[in-house]
């Protein structure tokens, strides 16, 4: 392996989970919870993303981090509250693009990194001219459910090694991400 490959390869940081929240039907407020359950193919019970396996939005995280930086290039002073930027769960402590092409634990649950978490039109007109922009790079990443369980607030987040995967299901998946990556 290769110098870079093993700079890739290594995550030695955890993360923490900072916030959660659902949205029960799209374009209305987010719940802020104090835990949630993962269900596998499903995603969080409570939010309204569609179910299903193939569904690669079934879970959206931002770097806790980012919202002081979204804020920023906002003009705003204070960091921008995680339910303002319509995300489930913000993480602190970890980089979460060094998630990409990786399963990783959060409580009791396995995710899988989908892709990134693109801002969209209806956060500029939530949040006013600019936001499109203050977000790009920092909208976070997708993932979906592999294991279900339950996430709480200050859950750990940590890259998990797996060495079989048993469900063909995942293996498309991955192939997915990596071709979405080329």
């Amino acid at each position: 392996m290769n110098p870079l490959q093993e700079l890739l390869a290594d995550v030695p940081q955890s993360g923490r989970v900072r916030w959660i929240g659902v949205r029960p039907k799209a374009r209305e407020a987010m719940l802020e919870v104090e835990a949630v359950e993962a269900r596998r193919e499903a995603g969080l019970t409570g939010d309204h993303s569609r179910p299903g396996p193939r569904n690669a939005r079934q879970v959206t995280l931002i770097q806790w981090e980012h919202l002081a930086v979204v804020a920023a290039l906002l003009g705003r002073d204070t960091p921008l509250p995680p339910d303002e930027l319509r995300r489930n769960i913000a993480v602190a402590g970890i980089n979460l693009f060094s998630l990409k092409g990786r399963y990783f634990r959060i409580g009791q649950a396995l995710l899988q990194t989908t892709g990134w978490c693109q801002p969209c039109a209806r956060l500029e007109e939530r949040l006013g001219r600019g936001t499109f922009q203050a977000m790009r790079g920092h909208g976070g990443i997708t993932a979906r459910v592999i294991e279900g369980g339950i996430i709480r607030l200050d859950d750990s987040v940590q890259v998990e090694i797996l060495d079989n995967l048993s469900d063909p299901q995942d293996n498309d998946a991955r192939q997915g991400w990596r071709a979405r990556l080329e």
